[in-house]
């Protein structure tokens, strides 16, 4: 019987008894979620979920990726951060800073391994502008339907404008601050990147995601693009699926030897 997590319970309860919980400030939404292999890790996987940066939406959306990642014998560090809450100011500014930190806890974590960010829709905007933060050292990017332009999200109205809530601020109010955050702006981000998408996405247009794509290999990163109409905005978050196949290839290469 399945979980609500989308694991049998048996593999919850595995994770819960192998998780080491490290909080990271006061705030309740302020920790990470550690989890080794059995042996030498290849490196560490640092997960960031998705949801429109709410927080209606949390890490154990990633459970079957952690699942997945530590059998490929990656370490996981799934990280919880201050999220959008209805009433509440603008949050980007504390959510900057939990990734941020998050990512240090993960670069720990792996020494000299590989740091591999991994995000899903708003996780994916986080792991693509974390890897632009050259002090954190990401060695890669797996970002799976990704928000990759937040001024164009904004102009776009996605997701109820979520970027109002997430800045305060449109993007024509306050230019700089959406291109300091957006991956579409941070280009080239100089690390190896596995990008995911689909054109039946409904939450993130697939143009958007074309043209990161085609602006990043145009500024001489390294990116895979996996593009199939069998990808929607839900399934690249199943390890199941076959298109995991290629973030499986993806991380296997990242592995030193």
């Amino acid at each position: 019987m399945g979980s609500e997590r989308g694991l049998p319970r048996h593999l919850v309860d595995d994770l819960n008894h192998q998780r080491e919980r490290r909080s990271y400030g006061e705030h309740s939404s302020q920790f990470v979620d550690l989890v080794r292999p059995d042996g030498e890790p290849h490196g560490t996987v640092l997960s960031l979920h998705g949801g429109y940066w709410r927080d209606r939406y949390g890490l154990d959306l990633h459970d079957p990726i952690v699942e997945h990642c530590v059998n490929l014998g990656w370490a996981v560090v799934n990280a919880e951060y201050r999220r959008i809450t209805a009433g509440e100011p603008a949050v980007w500014e504390s959510m900057a800073s939990d990734v941020h930190q998050a990512a240090m806890i993960a670069r720990g974590v792996a020494g000299a391994a590989p740091l591999v960010s991994l995000g899903h829709s708003a996780g994916g905007h986080l792991a693509l502008w974390v890897a632009a933060q050259r002090e954190v050292a990401i060695d890669a990017v797996v970002a799976l339907a990704p928000v990759t332009d937040l001024v164009a999200a904004d102009q776009q109205l996605l997701s109820e404008r979520a970027t109002m809530e997430l800045f305060g601020v449109g993007a024509d109010d306050d230019p700089s601050l959406y291109e300091q955050a957006s991956p579409r702006h941070r280009l080239p981000l100089g690390v190896p990147q596995l990008i995911v998408h689909g054109p039946t996405d409904d939450a993130v247009p697939y143009e958007m995601v074309v043209d990161y794509v085609e602006t990043a290999r145009s500024l001489g990163d390294d990116v895979i693009f996996v593009n199939d109409s069998d990808i929607d905005h839900f399934n690249v978050i199943d390890p199941t699926h076959p298109l995991w196949r290629g973030v499986d290839a993806f991380l296997e290469v990242q592995r030193p030897y």
